[in-house]
């Protein structure tokens, strides 16, 4: 069983060797790494890792946790092993599609940017409308959206009056860039969290951008 981890440490050498070998002691191995962000002292990694059949996730909290300086943001069941180049990828993916690029956007989403679902959402003469969704979208969406048209990535407030009470029940954090317009955004939703950092939001934004040249 493979997870993913979202875990915070010291920016200092050794930290995440002294973090593998935590890992490593509860049965874990860590098979792909991604840095999200770094600040002051500080890093977020997010950290693919692969346990043995029936062994518990909380294990690789506590193990470390352990750790001085040390803290799991969140840890979720993971389907993809190893996903390099997921951005470039996806790019290529929308550019060699005939039709539906906009599906193919939405589907691949949620791999490349490490979230529960995806949705392209518009403004057209009768207000707000779903254009495509990933699978793991919610079937319930929102009838207004105050925030488009948007201008730039954002970080989009989980508990704001537009969003659908299933979405507030799940604690979906929430992120949007421009897809091709200003009218037109891509939205990722996160269920559980964490919180999007403004690292995965730029991200997102460069993203969003370049598909959306192609698109245009």
């Amino acid at each position: 069983m493979s997870y993913l981890l979202r875990v915070q440490l010291p920016d200092r050498p050794g930290s995440l060797g002294a973090l593998a070998l935590a890992l490593g002691s509860v049965g874990a191995d860590i098979i792909s790494l991604d840095v999200v962000e770094r600040t002051t002292g500080m890093a977020v990694d997010d950290l693919v890792v692969e346990m043995s059949p029936g062994s518990l996730p909380d294990t690789l909290i506590t193990a470390a946790e352990k750790l001085e300086g040390v803290r799991v943001d969140s840890i979720r069941p993971y389907a993809d092993m190893l996903d390099t180049h997921r951005e470039l990828e996806l790019i290529d993916q929308v550019a060699m599609a005939s039709t539906d690029r906009i599906q193919v956007v939405v589907d691949g989403a949620p791999r490349v940017l490490r979230v529960g679902w995806a949705t392209v959402i518009a403004l057209g003469p009768n207000g707000a409308y779903r254009v495509a969704a990933s699978s793991g979208a919610p079937e319930s969406r929102p009838a207004e959206v105050p925030w488009l048209p948007l201008k730039r990535p954002a970080m989009l407030d989980g508990e704001a009056d537009w969003v659908p009470e299933l979405w507030k029940d799940m604690a979906t954090s929430l992120a949007a860039a421009p897809l091709g317009a200003k009218e037109m955004a891509l939205v990722l939703g996160r269920p559980g969290g964490p919180e999007f950092r403004p690292s995965e939001v730029a991200r997102l934004g460069y993203l969003a951008g370049i598909i959306g040249t192609i698109l245009l």
